[in-house]
């Protein structure tokens, strides 16, 4: 393997000391001669130099790298976030290091100490584990976490979180506000703050109109694929319609992954959305406005997640600041065109 140059190597070449190349490459204020400063820096650039950042962090004590650890990038919910965490970062000239949990405890614990190790000194999480003590001993040590999506109930994790119990109860409405009263509410296991949130919303809407409450529930993810969400909705709907009675006139899925799986199956076994079933979801994700019928869904502002969290882990990296309190986003309606209103011409 060639071997990588250093800056002692560009100062062999320029003929100067190594301490007048590293002043020069970094854009010291130390004064260089306006000639000696283009000399090294087209030496470097023809040698196709690259500074060992891993090796200026280690001497420095400072990082210019944050760590972003999610469930999965296969879901476009965690995509549109990544997109904006990066955008914030790469304005303040940071680098983004992004690790998938997929789903595990384990692998979650695992990116975050790989993180410390890597000298990260901010951390944003969407954490899935129910057991914080590792990412609290890290804190301890001085990692600066932003929590977002999931709720890290710890004194020294900043939150950007979302009202999901009012988006729950605002799906139900809607769906009760077009005549609909047998609704069924789809959901992966209810082991997360969130999912628990959007349940007791939906149940809170049904209690309100004085209608009973339908929740079927995946069982515990045991194996991780990249269209979990997708084939849970699939297989939630299998189980759904082979409960007997009457069959639901509108389905609530507890994001747009698992909607989308809603109604593939539905159509599967011959049913019209929203002829036969209308479906919500819960995220409002660009790409369902591109099937058939475009999903009405709860909009969540992703993009605006990810970009709120990375400028309050930069301030507090920057500048010491930490927020005195989180931030909780609101959740509004995005109608499309997946629910039947029943009480047209009724």
């Amino acid at each position: 393997m060639k071997k990588s140059l250093t800056i002692h190597d560009i100062a062999k070449m320029a003929e100067v000391s190594s301490a007048t190349v590293s002043r020069v490459l970094s854009n010291s204020s130390y004064p260089v001669s306006p000639e000696l400063r283009a000399k090294i820096l087209r030496i470097a650039k023809e040698a196709n130099y690259v500074p060992n950042m891993l090796g200026k962090q280690l001497k420095t004590r400072t990082s210019m790298t944050i760590g972003v650890v999610i469930p999965s990038i296969t879901n476009l919910f965690y995509s549109s976030i990544i997109l904006g965490v990066e955008e914030i970062a790469r304005k303040s000239n940071y680098q983004v290091l992004l690790c998938n949990s997929f789903q595990d405890p384990e692998l979650e614990d695992k990116a975050i100490h790989a993180m410390f190790e890597k000298q990260v000194r901010g951390l944003v999480i969407s954490s899935i584990s129910s057991d914080k003590k590792q990412l609290k001993h890290f804190i301890d040590m001085g990692l600066n976490v932003v929590a977002l999506d999931q709720k890290v109930e710890m004194e020294d994790v900043t939150q950007v979180d979302f009202d999901y119990r009012k988006g729950g109860y605002i799906a139900a409405r809607h769906l009760i506000g077009k005549g609909h009263r047998n609704i069924a509410y789809v959901t992966a296991p209810l082991d997360r703050p969130s999912r628990k949130s959007i349940c007791e919303g939906y149940a809170a809407a049904m209690d309100e109109a004085g209608l009973q409450p339908s929740v079927v529930e995946a069982g515990s993810e045991t194996t991780y694929s990249g269209a979990y969400e997708f084939e849970n909705g699939k297989a939630l709907t299998r189980k759904l319609l082979a409960e007997g009675g009457d069959r639901p006139t509108a389905v609530f899925a507890c994001n747009d992954m698992t909607a989308f799986g809603v109604v593939n199956e539905l159509a599967a076994q011959g049913l019209k959305v929203p002829d036969d079933v209308s479906v919500i979801g819960f995220d409002g994700l660009d790409i369902g406005q591109m099937i058939t019928p475009p999903l009405t869904s709860v909009l969540q502002p992703t993009y605006e997640m990810g970009r709120l969290a990375c400028t309050m882990l930069l301030d507090m990296l920057t500048g010491g600041k930490k927020p005195d309190v989180g931030i909780v986003l609101q959740p509004r309606l995005l109608e499309r065109e997946s629910v039947a209103d029943l009480l047209v011409g009724g």
